[in-house]
């Protein structure tokens, strides 16, 4: 089909430490995604062209940054970006301290932790998903500003999702964004559109301009909606092709693909989003560590399951341009009481 643009300017303790090498590095996809039994989240059905079956691509080798625990700035001249699932920063129905809330906002003190662990991160780019709408936004960045870190400058995108959104929050300025009405696919004959679409911006920062695709795919919940494996994986073909349209216009992007893709390295989906091959559009993904050494991003509290769904991923022309040794898995004391994901943290230069 046609494609069609519309442009404008504008954790864990002692278990998980024990866990981890066996049920993430055997990338086996036995992970579960956050919103399951005991936490229910409304979704509404995402909406098609049919994507092509995946090849069969080899596996995925993600490229590792060494453990660090320091949280100090980068270098001057570099960018420090963070992409990050906060948990429902909008309102809902939700369990707090084991009671149902109906129409609650996220707890006061799982926003604190946030804004206490990002403030001390220092990021000057977020990739945020699981935000409500433009006032939830609003309640973000000034629950950074009073932990003295503002970041004024904000790209929201929304999906066929009415409840949850994806935003991109910046020190800089953002620059040209892209908002797509084509993001649809058939699964099991019926259709369906991205529930969260692809947020897909740009930022011209003193380490020059970097274009961001941020995702949250389906999640792993079950749903009478429709096959969430297939979902998923119909919206990373749908990732992917924007991927190589972009890349195929300009090979030399400075591309990073980041956020929550609800699945395991080595499924379908993650594959066919990085590429394979030696495909000069396949995507570099950094194999990001904590300060022990381990991988995963998300808890399940309700199986106490931890896994590695969340990822960054960048294209070629961006190889010698991380800060290798500084990025790594945020796990400072703040962590556990913010989110049941771990925010990710990538040093652009």
């Amino acid at each position: 089909m046609k494609f069609r643009r519309f442009l404008t300017h504008s954790a864990p303790g002692l278990l998980g430490a024990f866990l981890l090498p066996l049920a993430l590095l055997s990338c086996k996809d036995q992970d579960r995604s956050e919103d399951w039994a005991g936490h229910p989240k409304p979704e509404t059905p995402a909406v098609a062209v049919a994507a092509a079956p995946a090849a069969a691509p080899k596996p995925v080798t993600p490229v590792a940054a060494d453990p660090v625990v320091d949280s100090e700035p980068a270098e001057e001249g570099s960018v420090r970006f963070i992409a990050y699932n906060v948990e429902n920063w909008l309102t809902m129905d939700r369990y707090v301290d084991g009671k149902s809330l109906k129409g609650s906002p996220k707890p006061e003190k799982e926003k604190l932790a946030i804004a206490e662990l990002l403030a001390d991160a220092k990021p000057d780019i977020l990739g945020i998903s699981e935000i409500g709408n433009e006032e939830d936004v609003k309640d973000l960045q000034a629950y950074l500003a009073k932990a003295g870190h503002p970041m004024p400058h904000t790209h929201l995108n929304r999906g066929a999702d009415p409840t949850r959104s994806l935003v991109l929050i910046s020190r800089f300025p953002i620059g040209k964004t892209v908002m797509r009405d084509d993001l649809t696919y058939s699964s099991k004959g019926r259709e369906y559109a991205m529930q969260r679409g692809i947020l897909d911006a740009t930022v011209e920062t003193p380490a020059g301009a970097y274009r961001f695709l941020g995702l949250h795919l389906k999640s792993k919940r079950e749903t009478e909606d429709g096959d969430q494996e297939d979902m998923r994986r119909n919206e990373g073909h749908l990732l992917r092709r924007e991927i190589d349209e972009i890349l195929s216009e300009d090979p030399d992007a400075r591309l990073v693909v980041y956020g929550d893709l609800n699945d395991t390295r080595q499924s379908s989906t993650i594959r066919t989003i990085h590429g394979g091959g030696k495909n000069p559009k396949s995507l570099l993904m950094i194999a990001l560590k904590d300060s022990r050494g381990h991988f995963w991003t998300h808890h399940w509290d309700f199986q106490d399951v931890y896994s590695r769904i969340d990822y960054v991923l960048v294209s070629g022309a961006l190889r010698n341009s991380i800060d290798w040794d500084r990025c790594k898995i945020i796990d400072n004391d703040a962590v556990a009481a913010a989110s049941d994901h771990r925010p990710l943290l990538v040093i652009l230069k």
